[in-house]
């Protein structure tokens, strides 16, 4: 099926796509939503909050804690990934959109886009101790270590917003000529990476000068939006939400090598090194799940849960977590592993 499904891709068959896509769907949506031959159902924990829109996640595999962006509650869930258990549930982050955590300074970044805003939390006393702003609607975060500075998605703004790490301040905004989908340091480069919509790029950004430093095409893309990165291997994987898109990029060459389908308005990405797996889920519910095979994936199956936009992996036990708005009326995150 997804052999098919990308040959008819590489030929532009686009109707033949699109009935195939909706048999596939229709069969995942009428069998059990627990990810068929490749993922497992491990556990469903409660989350609190009402059942509404749920965001971006990160993980701090050092102090098993996972940050989760429960958007539509103005709430930052905080998750114990040993104990299975919710620690703490954080007001004060209006329509929170992107969060990343950054252990080695011992500080948790959120974009509370309800407030054009980023917020800086301690890890320790899980306080807020910092805003900066204003950001016309901060979205994707990544933090640049050599310079302690967080880079922000301006979705909205056309921007990557710039924010001393230790101070808060807005230290500046960078032009993007377009909509800012994802942000993500890349180690390998030491660059920041910015998607950027209507462009249809990818951006770099050298992070001390804070100035673009290179633009880079990726045909096939329409509105470039999620990236995760395979840094030891110098791949990206960039989601083009306005197509149902996946491209693999080289981080060597900065030139897509390939474009596959995946599911309806691709959002968030995640992925596994040790398995070489990505993951992709889209605002549709549909999740796929590939593996990395020399400088190109393939798919290993897709399958639809509710709501299943988000979602994050840790490398250490290759456990997948998606935190779902509503199961019976509830929000929880459902944890699963690779089979």
């Amino acid at each position: 099926m997804n052999a098919l499904l990308n040959n008819l891709s590489r030929i532009g068959a686009a109707t033949s796509l699109a009935v195939l896509l909706s048999a596939n769907l229709a069969r995942c949506q009428n069998g059990k939503d627990d990810g068929g031959t490749v993922l497992k159902l491990v556990a469903e924990v409660p989350l609190p909050g009402p059942a509404v829109r749920f965001d971006y996640q990160s993980l701090d595999a050092k102090n098993g804690r996972l940050y989760i962006a429960h958007m539509n509650a103005d709430q930052l869930v905080v998750f114990d990934t040993e104990k299975r258990q919710v620690v703490a549930n954080l007001d004060g982050f209006k329509r929170v959109h992107g969060v990343i955590a950054v252990p080695e300074i011992g500080r948790v970044f959120a974009s509370a886009t309800g407030d054009h805003e980023m917020k800086a939390v301690d890890m320790s006393t899980l306080k807020i101790i910092g805003q900066a702003g204003p950001i016309s609607y901060p979205d994707g975060l990544a933090y640049s270590p050599s310079t302690k500075r967080v880079f922000v998605s301006d979705e909205r703004g056309g921007v990557d917003a710039v924010v001393d790490a230790q101070t808060s301040n807005l230290l500046t905004s960078i032009p993007l000529r377009g909509g800012a989908g994802n942000t993500v340091y890349d180690a390998g480069s030491g660059h920041i990476l910015v998607a950027v919509h209507g462009a249809n790029e990818l951006v770099s950004i050298d992070p001390a000068a804070m100035k673009v430093i290179g633009r880079f095409k990726l045909p096939g893309i329409e509105n470039p939006h999620g990236i995760a990165l395979d840094e030891a291997h110098r791949l990206a994987f960039i989601a083009g939400e306005e197509n149902h898109s996946l491209g693999v990029f080289d981080l060597n060459t900065m030139k897509l090598l390939a474009v596959h389908q995946v599911g309806d308005d691709p959002d968030v990405l995640a992925f596994d090194p040790g398995l070489g797996r990505l993951y992709v889920s889209a605002e549709s519910g549909t999740v796929t799940v590939l593996q990395e095979s020399g400088r190109d994936v393939k798919t290993l199956g897709q399958f639809h849960m509710p709501h299943a936009h988000t979602v994050s992996v840790d490398p250490g036990n290759h456990l997948v977590y998606f935190p779902l708005e509503n199961v019976n009326g509830k929000p929880v995150l459902r944890i699963m592993s690779a089979r």
